[in-house]
Order: structure tokens, then sequence, then C-alpha cells
């Protein structure tokens, strides 16, 4: 029976126009509920919670398919890159839970 791929896509995000925590964590709400409904992704902020002009995200995608998990990963990852804020890095991995 196959496993199926994980695909983990961690990103930092930098807000360069926020001025509060209150504004960062309005762009992760949008961010996250987009990245839910567009890829079916979980998302969290793994890292710099308490700074209000950068948060490192970490976004994880299932897929029966390699090529799938990376399709969603660049559809992802498009579409932070796509939006007001800077994404300053961006790794992926892809895991088979097999090996």
């Amino acid at each position: 029976m196959a496993a199926g791929f994980v695909g983990i896509l961690t990103c930092e995000l930098r807000f360069p126009s926020s001025h509060s925590l209150k504004e960062k964590r309005h762009h992760l709400r949008s961010a996250k509920a987009q990245l839910q409904r567009r890829v079916g992704a979980a998302v969290a902020e793994v890292d710099h919670h308490d700074v209000w002009q950068r948060t490192r995200m970490t976004v994880a995608c299932v897929a029966r398919e390699h090529r799938e998990a990376e399709r969603l990963l660049d559809e992802a990852e498009r579409w932070l890159r796509g939006q007001e804020w800077e994404v300053a890095r961006a790794e992926r991995l892809i895991v088979d839970p097999e090996d």
C-alpha cells in the first residue's frame, strides 16, 4: 500500500508596511486561510511570534504522488510571492513516509 507524500514549505516572510503585531496577524490569518483553501494545506507560524515585521511559516500538504506534492508546493509558494509582503527565503522538502 502506497503511503503518499508530504510536501513541506518553510518561508521567511517580511511585512515592511506592518506597524504592529495586530497588522502582522491580520496578514497571517489571511495567508493561512488562502493556503488552506487553495492547496488544502496545514499552515503554522513557527518562529518570530512577537516580531511585527517578520515571521517564519511552515506549510504542509499531502498528496498521493510526488509530482502532485511538488505542484501543491509550487502553487503555495507562487501565491505567497504574489502578495503584498516579501518572501525573504523559502525552503521545501518532500517526504516519502515509506523511506
